[in-house]
């Protein structure tokens, strides 16, 4: 499912021009990626949680040269699935 499939799909389940589906669905992410970026973890019940992991600066190698390179310290977004989405995949 992409984007778009998302903003029809809510469109047509809430009888909403596709216009108004499209700054919901941007809201919702919107505030998703405000709340990481803060360091928030975002719980929706029933669904899952994101949160921010954080990768420390390390030693690694170029796969071509075999060349040590530094690898920066960075910060990656992160999600785990709830048990009522894991339960309904089984």
């Amino acid at each position: 499912m992409t984007k778009a499939d998302l903003i029809d799909l809510v469109a047509s389940k809430a009888d909403i021009p596709k216009q108004k589906a499209e700054e919901i669905v941007n809201g919702v992410f919107d505030d998703i990626v405000a709340a990481l970026k803060n360091g928030d973890k975002v719980n929706i019940s029933g669904f899952g949680t994101f949160s921010v992991s954080e990768r420390k600066a390390r030693t690694g190698r170029n796969p071509k040269t075999g060349e040590s390179i530094q690898i920066a310290s960075s910060r990656a977004a992160k999600f785990k699935a709830g048990k009522t989405l894991k339960d309904s995949l089984s």
